[in-house]
């Protein structure tokens, strides 16, 4: 067999894997083999999560010309969130598992909205820390926070509960910018405003299948499989989790 032969073969036996972002307000699923990206669609409006998926995913597929039984593995994005985007996530990941035997892997969505960045870095020229912030509702918002470290982007603070008061104490700091972005500050973009803190573009703000998949795919390469059984949503508060509040 030729070197090509030998490529093709190998690409050959990468995953068929579905990747599916329902946490936030505008959901999308995308399909990849391996690394490599097929397609991508987004759902037609805000919060049609559970009116879109089945027929998006099933789209895509027919546009590869694959079937569903051919999916091996599929990547979700498990919060936090909307808690009706999250739960049709994880239900769908764990029929198909149940179905067919497809591998599981479950991303953080903080993770996610933080690789439109990460992912990105050619687009944000001098950028060396932001934050990611989503609304939590009654007066706070989940956060995490990643600094340039030696050429490396490193969440320095992990998910946690914060109020936007809280925040602006801690994070404003002319000498010291940081910018943010993500769907919090789709009505509370004013809450955040001081000295030192900027609002990154709006279209780094949502999280989308693709970064799921980016991120998904890493971990499947370290074979970092989610169980399927004792997958949850991830709401951070609520249904028993415990909550890290910082002030």
């Amino acid at each position: 067999m030729n070197k090509q032969g030998k490529d093709d073969d190998s690409a050959m036996k990468k995953p068929l894997i579905l990747a599916i972002e329902t946490s936030g307000r505008n959901g999308s699923v995308a399909l990849a083999v391996g690394e490599k990206m097929l397609a991508q669609t987004a759902f037609s409006a805000a919060m049609k999560h559970n009116a879109e998926i089945f027929p998006a995913a099933i789209e895509l597929l027919s546009r590869s010309n694959r079937k569903p039984r051919e999916i091996e593995q599929v990547y979700i994005s498990a919060g936090p969130g909307s808690f009706t985007g999250l739960r049709i996530a994880v239900t769908l990941a764990k029929m198909m598992h149940l179905a067919n035997n497809v591998k599981v892997i479950a991303v953080d969505t903080l993770d996610v909205i933080a690789a439109n960045i990460t992912a990105n870095e050619s687009e944000i020229a001098n950028l060396d820390k932001f934050a990611v912030i989503l609304d939590a509702k009654r007066g706070q918002f989940f956060v995490a926070v990643w600094q340039m470290k030696n050429g490396v982007w490193e969440k320095i603070l992990p998910d946690c509960l914060m109020t936007a008061t809280d925040f602006v104490v801690r994070f404003a700091d002319s000498s010291e910018p940081l910018g943010i972005l993500g769907e919090g500050l789709v009505y509370y973009k004013d809450s955040f405003q001081a000295d030192g803190i900027f609002v990154l573009d709006e279209r780094f703000w949502s999280p989308n299948a693709e970064k799921v998949h980016f991120l998904g795919w890493q971990r499947a390469l370290s074979g970092e499989f989610t169980d399927a059984a004792g997958l949850k949503p991830n709401y951070l508060r609520g249904d028993g989790a415990k909550v890290k509040r910082v002030s």
